[in-house]
């Protein structure tokens, strides 16, 4: 997606992000306090759209995994969220396997890609719903859609990093999060939808359907 795809919201708290982890890694648990309130709202939703309503009981799996294995990070801020975002995905897969359900499947769609707009309209695709509503209709999406969208918009990962999560190039990334982001479009009745975030926001990106990090303030 490039940098000026890369979601804003995020820019503004890496910094934070990662002058806690490194405190947390020194045995701040203060620290590690802070590293949990900017990480976790964006993980818990991701997780929510790969499990639904355990993703509670999922996501603090997780989190006992990343204070158990904290040292081991090796990173900034950006990568601290990609890896967070690993270790929460195979906990959420580990749910399903126990659960005997099925991840939805992976086959991609065979419409024609139509040319990006001037404008992303992810904020008009999303604000008008609530946050447990566009998760369930991004559930509804082909699991490589949905993920691809969840690890872009909800935890803000950029293209590279939600692709190493995902085991996948960034370019099948970046089409995934296309194609998911044009399918809601398409059931909301908005049009114009790009695979980039803006570059400029008029509101605050928590302001969002779906759960998004907190900002910086």
């Amino acid at each position: 997606m490039g940098q000026r795809g890369e979601p804003r919201r995020v820019q503004a708290y890496d910094g934070e992000l990662g002058a806690a982890v490194a405190r947390a890694q020194r045995g701040d648990e203060a620290a590690f306090a802070v590293a949990y309130r900017l990480v976790q709202p964006g993980l818990l939703g991701y997780v929510r759209g790969l499990v639904g309503d355990d993703a509670e009981d999922v996501a603090a799996d997780a989190w006992l995994e990343i204070a158990r294995d904290l040292r081991r990070f090796k990173g900034d801020g950006a990568g601290f969220r990609g890896w967070t975002a690993t270790i929460a995905r195979h906990r959420a897969l580990d749910h399903l396997r126990r659960q005997k359900v099925r991840p939805r499947p992976t086959a991609l769609e065979q419409d024609v890609l139509d040319l990006p707009g001037q404008h992303s309209t992810h904020d008009q695709v999303l604000e008008t719903l609530s946050t447990r509503a566009a998760l369930t209709l991004v559930a509804g999406l082909p699991r490589d859609q949905a993920e691809a969208v969840l690890l872009r918009v909800v935890v803000g990962l950029d293209g590279p990093s939600a692709a190493r999560v995902l085991g996948k190039r960034p370019g099948a990334v970046r089409t995934a999060t296309y194609r998911g982001l044009k399918r809601l479009a398409r059931q909301l009745g908005a049009d114009g939808v790009t695979d980039g975030l803006p570059a400029h926001r008029s509101t605050s990106p928590c302001r969002a359907a779906l759960p998004c990090s907190p900002q910086r303030t």
